[in-house]
């Protein structure tokens, strides 16, 4: 049988492919560390609990608007007022299957074929695929190590053509962690009015900072920006709730509304129970959150300094998210490996750790390990990590 092209370009994913090796390697035994989780550790808190089940009791588990339940929607934008200082009408919110599904119906509803998105590398995987499933063309551009993993106005500047549509900031960072200041986005910000350049602003990893730098949202800086970017976000990460697939985006009615509109052709609607459960989220006072933070800000402080004291090894330090990218290129070396991702394969089979190689982030020269595990074993996985880089020494 003869496949759609568009089919034919994708990678890959690199994160399941490492979780299916070491899933393997579970099945037979092995006691596999497993740092590649791109969730929360911690289950959903009870009063989301509750909410879905008093949605089943009540009768709500049959189709909704496709854009989302008016109630939810109102919530979100009552959200963006109280946590960023932003207005917006139900009208320019969609709810949506999770903030990937978000990411994916904006593309669709916004690329033709031969129009480019920059994407600052290191990136979240589905970035580039789903451009390219759009008949879009990713732009990669190289944010430094040394300029903590952020690109600069420069930068973009460079890279935007007449065909550029749009440019991707997630900040806090999947992979890196890292988090651009409220002078940074400025900056990125003129340019992008320079040229009239769609902002996608990932921001589904808001409530995880570590530091007292606030998060901010491109969108806050300026009625200009608000109307020329699209906010993507969600509960997966804040309420610890990836598998019940809520997430939304905020934008221009001009852009939400074909969103809804596909959407109504693709899921119909995002799960009528999850819709409550994401409401409960958001109306309720309940520090659960608050507290899941504090626990992976002593996780980070404790992993940061075990990953930094291994030879080869530098890293970083992020300030959000849940993951560490260092730097692995003089430890590949030093074992003699030619690469990262055979550096990684050895170190799961040897030793039983599964960490996902930069590549598909974009990074030859990094891998992310995520600290959403307990501490003992991020201290366990420090120990096998630092062995097998002793054992490997020439």
């Amino acid at each position: 049988m003869e496949l759609a092209n568009r089919v034919k370009t994708l990678s890959p994913s690199a994160t399941l492919a490492i979780t299916a090796k070491a899933n393997e390697l579970k099945s037979k035994g092995y006691d596999v560390i497993g740092l590649g989780a791109g969730e929360p550790d911690f289950n959903t808190p009870d009063y989301i609990l509750d909410a879905a089940a008093d949605a089943m009791r009540n009768g709500f588990t049959k189709y909704t608007p496709s854009g989302g339940i008016p109630e939810l929607k109102q919530a979100i934008t009552d959200k963006f007022q109280q946590d960023n200082g932003l207005l917006y009408s139900p009208d320019e919110i969609i709810v949506t299957t999770g903030a990937k599904h978000a990411l994916y119906t904006l593309f669709q509803v916004l690329l033709n074929k031969g129009d480019e998105v920059i994407v600052p590398a290191p990136y979240w995987v589905s970035y580039p695929e789903q451009i390219k499933l759009a008949e879009g063309k990713p732009v990669i551009i190289n944010a430094e190590e040394k300029n903590s993993f952020k690109i600069t106005p420069e930068q973009l500047e460079a890279a935007i053509t007449p065909q550029t549509k749009a440019v991707i900031i997630n900040s806090p960072n999947n992979p890196t962690g890292m988090v651009y200041s409220k002078d940074e986005l400025h900056a990125i910000g003129d340019v992008c009015l320079k040229y009239g350049v769609l902002i996608v602003s990932d921001e589904i990893y808001e409530q995880l900072i570590y530091t007292d730098d606030s998060h901010v949202s491109i969108a806050e800086l300026s009625s200009s920006l608000k109307k020329q970017t699209v906010i993507i976000n969600g509960v997966s990460k804040s309420h610890a709730m990836t598998g019940w697939r809520i997430g939304y985006a905020a934008g221009p009615t001009e852009v939400i509304k074909p969103m809804t509109n596909l959407a109504s052709h693709s899921t119909s609607n995002p799960t009528s129970i999850a819709q409550y459960a994401a409401l409960a989220a958001y109306r309720s006072s309940s520090d659960s959150n608050t507290e899941m933070r504090q626990i992976f800000a002593e996780r980070l402080e404790i992993f940061y300094g075990l990953l930094n004291d291994i030879p080869g090894i530098t890293c970083v330090k992020p300030k959000g998210a849940f993951y560490l990218f260092p730097n692995v290129y003089e430890a590949v070396k030093m074992n003699g490996f030619e690469t990262v991702d055979d550096w990684v394969k050895a170190l799961l089979e040897e030793e039983k750790v599964a960490l996902v190689p930069g590549t598909g982030f974009g990074a030859y020269e990094n891998v992310r390990l995520s600290y959403a595990v307990s501490t003992d074993t991020l201290k366990e996985a420090s120990q096998r990590i630092k062995r097998f880089v002793k054992n490997h020494q020439s």
